[in-house]
């Protein structure tokens, strides 16, 4: 049986030496941190895990390590972009064999596809495999804004389109979707700055980059949400959103990741060139945003 997807999901770093190798014993302890904090579930090969700095082969591996270091013990999604079609169902195809609980998959992000191209190509996506999809639409990276129609559209069609990654950042589309795609597609909110904004229009999840900093806290700000505890929810928000700012706004989500995995003493390590370690002022601004935040726990 399909697990639900919802709540807070971390979308987590593929953790890296120095010789930008991947850190596979250090990605199955940053899974099991995160368990043990309480998140709702996890996604791999998203952006911030360096998809596409990764080769078919790390990707596969990345889910196979993954899948079994969870254990079903929460929802995982796996990251299934490609520029073609083709690869896409190979890459989703791969992810529900290995056993994976859904696939997050955004349009080609080079060829910038019309509506048509963008509906066909998630729903030939979606056909080729059982398990459910949570299509994305982010136009900062893929250069094409998905329209709502036609969200709603293949949200309608194709049965096993069940979520959408909202990550626009206009919280109309996240409130006309929400509201008119229900019974068809739910929307998880993928800006980090808008969330309680997206939850109050009706989202039902978060994949959060901020979550790799805060699981407890991103996983608590849902939950007051949910109990209708909203004067906490604010207090809780007003707290994140100094990070969830910063992440958005600097174009280094990757980079800021991987150094607060770092200062927690978990696995985290550099970022496959041409991305740059973050610069001493940009570092020093983070843990100043982490220091007013809270104490990090090792």
């Amino acid at each position: 049986m399909a697990k639900e997807f919802k709540g807070a999901y971390p979308v987590i770093i593929t953790p890296m030496n120095e010789q930008e190798e991947i850190d596979w014993e250090g990605l199955k302890r940053n899974i099991n941190y995160f368990i043990n904090e309480g998140v709702a579930g996890l996604v791999v090969n998203g952006s911030t895990g360096e998809f596409v700095s990764l080769t078919k082969e790390e990707r596969f591996r990345v889910v196979e390590t993954a899948v079994a270091e969870v254990n079903g013990r929460v929802p995982l999604l796996v990251g299934t972009a490609a520029e073609t079609t083709k690869e896409a169902i190979e890459y989703t195809q791969q992810a529900e064999s290995a056993g994976a609980d859904g696939a997050l998959l955004i349009n080609s992000f080079y060829a910038h596809p019309k509506e048509e191209e963008i509906y066909q190509h998630f729903k030939a996506v979606a056909e080729s495999v059982s398990f459910p999809i949570m299509i994305y639409n982010n136009p900062f990276t893929s250069g094409v804004d998905i329209s709502t129609e036609t969200i709603l559209r293949v949200g309608r069609d194709v049965e096993n389109i069940t979520h959408v990654k909202e990550s626009s950042g206009d919280i109309r589309k996240v409130r006309d979707i929400s509201r008119q795609g229900k019974g068809d597609i739910q929307t998880f909110c993928g800006a980090d700055d808008l969330v309680l904004e997206s939850f109050m229009v009706g989202a039902t999840g978060w994949i959060s980059v901020a979550g790799n900093a805060v699981p407890k806290l991103v996983t608590e700000l849902f939950d007051a949400v949910q109990n209708k505890e909203f004067d906490k929810a604010w207090e809780l928000y007003d707290k994140v959103l100094p990070l969830c700012n910063f992440i958005e706004a600097s174009g280094k989500y990757v980079q800021i990741i991987k150094y607060v995995m770092d200062l927690k003493g978990l696995a985290g390590g550099p970022s496959r060139k041409p991305r740059l370690p973050l610069t001493v002022d940009e570092a020093a601004k983070l843990e100043n945003i982490l220091e007013n935040l809270l104490t990090l726990q090792k």
